[in-house]
């Protein structure tokens, strides 16, 4: 499901909403979530999973095209852990 198939199941299901502010509120929840993760927090949705970062060290990676060696640094990355919920919803 891409974010417009999700703002048009939203309106569906509350014809009492508009697309535009259905669409903001699924903005300002994405961007919080995403302003948590950027501030080092972690957020958790109870019954669906909880999203979180993990730091990957800096290595020497080879590009492709040229085969030279290429310094990549040290970096998070956004981390997803399901939910027991989910996870038996998923495993029925």
């Amino acid at each position: 499901m891409i974010r417009s198939e999700l703002v048009a199941f939203l309106s569906e299901a509350n014809p009492g909403l508009s697309a535009r502010e259905l669409d903001l509120i699924v903005t300002v929840f994405f961007d919080t979530i995403t302003a948590r993760l950027a501030a080092g927090g972690r957020v958790e949705l109870r019954g669906f999973g909880a999203f979180s970062t993990r730091s990957r060290d800096g290595r020497t990676g080879r590009n492709p095209r040229t085969g030279a060696s290429v310094a990549i640094q040290p970096k998070r990355v956004p981390y997803f852990k399901p939910g027991k919920e989910m996870r038996e919803r998923l495993n029925v």
